[in-house]
């Protein structure tokens, strides 16, 4: 995972955007993806009730047609 990347946007900021998660949603993912590494971001989401599944199905659908 090259820091330097931009051009693939993340799974959060693209919840984010489109207003599926709030900014402290996605902190709060975050907090606990730090503690849990292993656990995708889309996982934790779900699982703390924030999102469902087809959202990120979404995601994922978008971004490997591009």
């Amino acid at each position: 995972m090259s820091s330097g990347d931009t051009s693939i946007e993340r799974i959060g900021e693209f919840l984010r955007r489109m207003g599926a998660l709030t900014n402290e949603q996605v902190e709060h993912v975050l907090a606990v993806q730090r503690e849990s590494p292993e656990r995708k971001f889309g996982q934790v989401a779900v699982e703390l009730g924030y999102i469902r599944e087809e959202l990120i199905d979404r995601f994922l659908s978008s971004h490997r047609a591009g």
